[in-house]
This record gives C-alpha cells, structure tokens and sequence, in this order.
C-alpha cells in the first residue's frame, strides 16, 4: 500500500479482526496478529513499516512497550502475590533464573549467538503473559489452584520478564566499550537513574491522585502523559533507563496505600489491547521470512529445552514446600505460552541493537517469534487433554455468577453458598457488594465484563450467569457478553414486561430470548417487593412421597421455584418455556411467599 492513511487505517482493521478472531475461537489473541502481520508483510509485500513510519517506527514502538509494560506493572501488588502462596513467588523469582540460564544456554550452543544475545534471548522468553494465559484457563479448566496458580504467575511474571530484558540489554550496551569499568559505569548508571526516578516519580505521582490534586476527568490523560515524560526523561539522562523507570513507578503505585488505579489500569488496558494489536500487525509485517528459515535446525533443540527442560526445571524448584502434587506440577509445567510482552520487547531491542551496529542481532526476533507461535499453537491445541489425562480438569462448570447485589440476590446466593454452589454476586454498587460480603458471600465491586474482572473472576467455576439488576442500559452488555463467554444457553435474565410496550422500549430481539428467568412476569421489581414483603428463599427436597407436582400443589402460587439440584448437586435454573421436571432425590430452591402477605 503507498497511501499511508488507507496503510494506518488496514492496520486498525485488520488489528480488531484479529482480536474479533480470537474471541471467537477462544485463542491467544496474539496467534492470529502474527499470522495476519506475517501475511500482509513478508508474504505478500502489502505493508512495508519502515517505509511508512520511517525514523518514527524505533520512537513509536518505545513508547509503546514503555506503556505496555506500565500497564503490566500497575497488576504487581505484592500483597497479590503473598496471597496465592508460595508458587507464584516462587515461579516469578526462582522459575524466572532457571528458565533464563536453560534458554540462554541452549541458545548459545544450537544456535550459535554470543553469551550476551543469549543471555538477552533467555530473558525475553522468560514471560508468559495474562493475553495468552487467561484464554487457554477458559478452554482447559484446570482444578481452581491450578487456575490461579498460572493466572497469576502471567499477571506478576510480564514486568520482572521485561525488567530482567532490560538490565541484561543495558549490560549488553555498556559493555560495547571495551573497559570494564566504564561498563560497570555505564550500567550502575542507567540502573540507578531508572529506579531512583521511577520510585520518585512513583511516589510523587501516587501522592498528587491520593490527595486528589488531579481532577477526576484528566487523572488518565495525565498519568499517560506524566508516564511518557518520565520515559523520555529517564532515557535523556541515562541512556535507555527509560523503560525500567516506567516499570518501577508502575510498582510504586501499585502498592502505596489508599492509591485507587482501578480506573487507570482499564484505561491503560484498553490503550494497551490498541497499541499490542497494531504493533504486533507492524513488527510481524517486518520480520524477514529468509532470516527465519536461516535460523536452522538449531531452534528445534532451544524450543524442546524451554518446553522439556526449562519449563519442568523451574516448576520443580518453584513447588518445594508448597504441597501440590505432581500431577498439578505436570500441567502447570506444560502451560507456559510465551506473550506480547517478549514479541514487544525484542522486536525493540533488536531494533536499538541493530541502530548501533551489534552483530547478530537480528537473529532474535525471528527465534523469539518462532517460540511464541510455536508455545501458543502445541499448548492450545493439548492443554486441555493434558489436563485430562492428568485428571486436574475441573467438571464443568456448576456455579453462578450473578449481576445485581439485590435483597433477593443475596437471599438466593447464600441459599447456594449452603449447597456448596460455587457463586459470586457482581456489581457495580459498593453498598450492594458491601451487604455481601457482610453475609460472606463471594463478591465482585465492579463492572464484571471489564479486563480487571477477566483477571480476578474464576469463570471456570461459573457455568451460568444470572443477570438481576435494575441497571437497563448494562444488562444487554452483560447478557451479550457472556453468552461469547460461557454459552448461549447459560446466559439468563429477569424479564421487563417491555415487549409489549411502546417500541421504543423494546429490546433487540437476541437480548429478549434470554429474559425468561424463574417465571412469566418475574420481574426485578416483583422480586424486590416480595422480598420487602417477607418473602423467603427455601429449599424442599423432593421424595417419591413428596413430588414436584406436590410441591406445586402445596404451595399454589406462593411459591416461585428458582433452582433445582439434582442428585449429583447439579444445577438447573427454571426457566419461562421450557419444561423442568425434578426428580424424586432433588431439591429445589424456590422464593416463598407467607400466607398472609400478596404481593
């Protein structure tokens, strides 16, 4: 393409196919951004990224990765990593060293690069990334511990990858000049200058949004700013510093107190999906497919040593103390597909690398490439009969999530808690999330269909989504949401009674199937006065002397059946229109209504 704005234009298009792509398919988004960047680069030549940002493309892919990677660092609370045991730590420290050393010298010896670009190429595949972890726990369902085990090794494990990247591409630069001492220099210099600002400028930052010297409207514009400045400043100073300043005031304000950057981190994370779906289409597009298939037989025996060796190594080292069996350890060596973070990463540094002359580099972005296409491919398409075989695959999913922290919500969710239900009640009002919590019941504060809540909801427990709330203009969102998410059969909500109505209340005809939840003219105001009457959520077990149609007789139309439990405890929601006949053995949960009172 020669038009550069019909060029930048097919890049964003083609970017959200590919993220359209994998949503649908249940796939690491990344696999489809290379495969498409490597399509319209290299094969057939349609967009050719140096010509069209000429000396841009090393500053815009900088201040990219400098995002990325404050974005990742904004998730590194430590209390996080405390709170799902020793593992984590463990993966993200220990795993981090052997899995480096494995990589780096099994690239210097099949492959032939200098101790310094192996060392390099170790820590970049170092990484595993949320991008890549979380779609492949959705497809696998590993047992909870597993789940989170590896969730959270994805979410702590992208900034201390990229961290250690940066200090071994700093000593790689140093030592260009042949006295070592200079090379100390140079190095205690750019570390130096990139933490001492990234602490200050962490601290300074995370005092003006705690004291609210920020107005609301402008905190994300300006932290994106101030984050960029503090890159570019650090990088002026000291030479390439930049990049672990922004990692390390990332850190600071993750983990000072009474700091909220909830609302920072989504709109850090949806500028990030923006700037990783059209890097990755440019870097791809820049890869040349002769360099990759100069890299020989020689990858074939790095990718077995990360996949066979590495991987298992750090794993083993990782477990000691911790209690899980080696079954569990199996899969969780099996599952490590390497992330946006080391495509990003490398392709910057082999691009600065390259701009100072440093011989060979260019060699490693085609083979950081080939492990991450390689990685995501053979863990995806196995994982799952993996975990199967292991027999660490959880049961399909039984519990529900429900939106709307209401009276009748809650009632209903304790009812399950006492069952042994998985459930969690998510919203986006904190006093309802507040009664919650109050009544121990698993809660979500939040928009439950943000990127925070695909990092922190367990959805391989949740097979069914209840949508109860009063929010109108939400609820669709939701529905449409998870119905990509869990199945269009497991999606239900309240009715609205609105489809009768004038047509400018109706909803879409999609949204509407899914409103048939308990019963005809069940509606969120119905159940709330109910319940405000004294309406109680009861369970009644079903015998062969006491059937359901006895229980429908006993009760009449006091009685509004909501679930069932089967005798293997599994869930059935009634719904309006299709026929539910519970057995004798089960139970059903159902709303009651006192005698006395009418609703």
């Amino acid at each position: 393409m020669t038009d550069p704005l019909l060029s930048l234009v097919s890049v964003g298009l083609l970017s959200i196919f590919c993220q359209f792509l994998a949503y649908k398919i249940r796939l690491p988004a990344i696999l489809p951004l290379l495969i498409t960047g490597i399509i319209v680069g290299p094969v057939f030549g349609m967009l050719d990224a140096d010509a069209l940002f000429g000396d841009l493309l090393f500053p815009i892919v900088s201040l990219s990765v400098a995002i990325i990677l404050f974005e990742g660092s904004l998730t590194l609370k430590f209390s996080d990593i405390a709170g799902h045991g020793n593992m984590v730590r463990n993966l993200c420290s220990i795993g981090v060293l052997v899995t480096w050393v494995v990589a780096a010298v099994a690239a210097h010896y099949s492959l032939a690069l200098s101790w310094q670009l192996s060392a390099l190429f170790g820590a970049l595949v170092t990484v595993t990334g949320p991008t890549v972890i979380v779609p492949m726990i959705r497809t696998v369902r590993p047992k909870t511990n597993i789940a989170n085990i590896l969730r959270w090794e994805g979410i702590v494990i992208d900034p201390i990858g990229a961290l250690l990247a940066v200090l071994v591409y700093e000593y790689i630069v140093a030592s260009q000049d042949t006295a070592l001492l200079h090379t100390l220099i140079a190095f205690g210099k750019t570390v130096g200058i990139g933490t001492v600002l990234g602490v200050g400028s962490g601290y300074l930052l995370g005092l003006a949004l705690r004291k609210k010297l920020i107005p609301h409207y402008l905190q994300n514009t300006a932290v994106l700013t101030l984050i960029l400045g503090v890159f570019a400043i650090s990088n002026h100073v000291a030479h390439e510093s930049g990049l672990l300043a922004v990692t390390i005031t990332g850190m600071v304000l993750a983990n000072m107190k009474d700091v909220d950057v909830e609302d920072i981190l989504e709109f850090k994370e949806t500028l990030s999906v923006l700037l990783i779906s059209g890097l990755f289409i440019i870097l791809a597009s820049r890869l040349n497919l002769n360099s990759v298939f100069d890299v020989g037989a020689g990858v074939m025996i790095v990718l077995a040593a990360i996949m066979f060796i590495a991987r298992p190594l750090s794993v083993l080292a990782s477990s000691i103390g911790t209690g899980l069996n080696w079954r569990e350890l199996a899969l969780i060596s099996w599952i490590a597909p390497r992330g946006i973070v080391a495509a990003a990463v490398s392709a910057l540094f082999s691009l600065k690398l390259e701009q100072i002359g440093y011989e060979g580099a260019g060699a490693v972005v085609p083979i950081v490439f080939i492990v991450i296409i390689a990685t995501v491919v053979i863990q995806s398409l196995s994982a799952k009969y993996v975990a199967q075989f292991l027999g660490v695959r959880s049961p399909p999913p039984n519990g529900f999530l429900i939106f709307g922290g209401s009276k009748f919500s809650r009632l209903l969710a304790s009812e399950l808690v006492q069952h042994d239900i998985p459930v969690c009640i998510a919203d986006t009002n904190w006093d309802a999330v507040k009664a919650s919590r109050m009544m121990e019941i698993p809660s979500y504060f939040g928009n439950p269909i943000s990127d925070h809540a695909a990092r922190t909801l367990d959805m391989g427990t949740f097979g069914t989504v209840l949508v109860m709330s009063p929010y109108k203009q939400l609820n669709p969102m939701i529905a449409y949401h998870f119905e990509y998410t869990v199945g269009k059969d497991r999606v239900w909500g309240l009715t609205n009674n609105e489809q009768t109505a004038r047509p400018s209340h109706q909803v879409g005809t999609q949204y509407a199937k899914t409103l048939t939840l308990f019963d005809e003219g069940v509606t969120y105001g119905y159940l709330a006065s109910a319940v405000s009457h004294g309406a109680k959520v009861k369970t009644t077990g079903l015998s062969d002397e006491f059937t359901f149609e006895d229980y429908v007789k006993t009760y009449k139309d006091r009685a509004i059946p909501l679930i069932a439990l089967d005798n293997n405890n599994r869930t059935h929601a009634f719904l309006n229109g299709r026929e539910l006949s519970p057995k004798s053995g089960w139970k059903v949960i159902g709303l009651v209504i006192p005698d006395s009172e009418a609703v």
